[in-house]
Parts: C-alpha cells; structure tokens; sequence
C-alpha cells in the first residue's frame, strides 16, 4: 500500500465553497484535488492499491482509498466535488470514527497528528522536503507513507510532529516541484525500484 497525506493548511472545512473558485475561494482545494488526480490515475487505469490523506484545516480528514474509489474523474472539480460531499456530511462523522460520502471517499474529525499516528503503524513515513536527503540515497520502502504540505511550507509544530515520525526526509530532485508532481515522481521512484527497473 502506498500512502499520500498532504496538508491542506487553507483548505475549506465546510461544504460552502464555489467549484468555480477553487483557487482563491476554496483555500487552495484545487492544489489538493490535483494531489488526488496524480496520486490515483494511470493512462487509462487507476492504481488501486494507494491511499490518500487530505488534512484539511487540521481539523479535519478525507480519506480516499484506491480499491474502493467510484466517481473519481481527471479533473479538479469533480475531485472537489467529492471533497464537498464529504464535508456536507460532517456531522456523521463522530471523533475518529468515519463517514462515508461515496465509495471510496470517507471523512473524519481528525487533524495532522493523529492521522501520522495512524500512518506510522503500519508505514514506513517518508516527508517529502526540498532540504531533504536525495531520494536516491535510500531504498525504496515496501509501504511508505509519503507527507507532504501543499502550497505552504509545513509550520513549526508540523515540523516537530514529523522529526519524531518520520522514518526519512527526502528531496526527490535538485528542482521544487509542486506537490502534486511530487507525487508523480514519488510514484516513479517506486514502479521502478529506485530507478533501477524500467
């Protein structure tokens, strides 16, 4: 299983948000929505076997899990659209425990630090960090967890979370990349073994 938890620090936690300004009016969701689509979808396929943690506001979680996922399509706004449902049925979702908004898609009440936790039972945690070590000094791991923030840098205290997490901190090339081609790379480095297997 490999694993996407990315922060949303300005993304929406209620339903009350445009599809048509996902840039300026839903915090950033269109920079999430594309961590989605690149962590999900193949050439005419869909991998399976990933699941993706979108933490929003850190106050909340929307979970979407690969084998299970219906509806998901290759755009941001119906992947924001999904995004919506499941925080229109925020109110199902008790504590920890979660809400299903459509196959595949689930919500809970839960920000960064218990989601690590979560992840870090049964994960190797990679953050992914332009001051990272190269990727390439490291094997790949059988089920990473990759963490990565959006169009923020992490904040102090999320920073602190992950030194006491994370197994690795890697940089995937000498460039910056966006978060969502991150993922791409990320996926890359694994299908090929570090680069090894093509």
């Amino acid at each position: 299983m490999r694993q996407f938890v990315v922060l949303g620090h300005d993304a929406p936690t209620t339903a009350d948000f445009s599809l048509d300004d996902l840039a300026g009016g839903a915090g950033r969701l269109d920079v999430l929505c594309r961590c989605v689509n690149s962590a999900f979808f193949l050439s005419h396929d869909l991998r399976e076997n990933v699941r993706v943690w979108l933490v929003l506001g850190d106050e909340f979680a929307v979970r979407f899990e690969g084998s299970e996922l219906r509806r998901l399509n290759p755009d941001e706004r119906s992947t924001a659209a999904l995004v919506r449902n499941a925080l229109d049925a925020r109110e199902e979702a008790i504590g920890h425990m979660e809400t299903e908004s459509s196959p595949g898609v689930h919500l809970s009440r839960r920000g960064f630090e218990p989601i690590l936790e979560t992840i870090a039972e049964g994960s190797t945690v990679v953050t992914l960090h332009e001051d990272g070590d190269p990727v390439g000094e490291i094997e790949p791991p059988d089920d990473p967890a990759f963490v990565l923030s959006d169009h923020r840098d992490f904040a102090d205290g999320e920073t602190e979370l992950l030194a006491g997490i994370a197994n690795a901190r890697v940089r995937l090339g000498p460039e910056r990349l966006h978060a969502d081609h991150a993922i791409t790379v990320a996926h890359n480095w694994l299908d090929t073994a570090g680069y090894t297997q093509y």
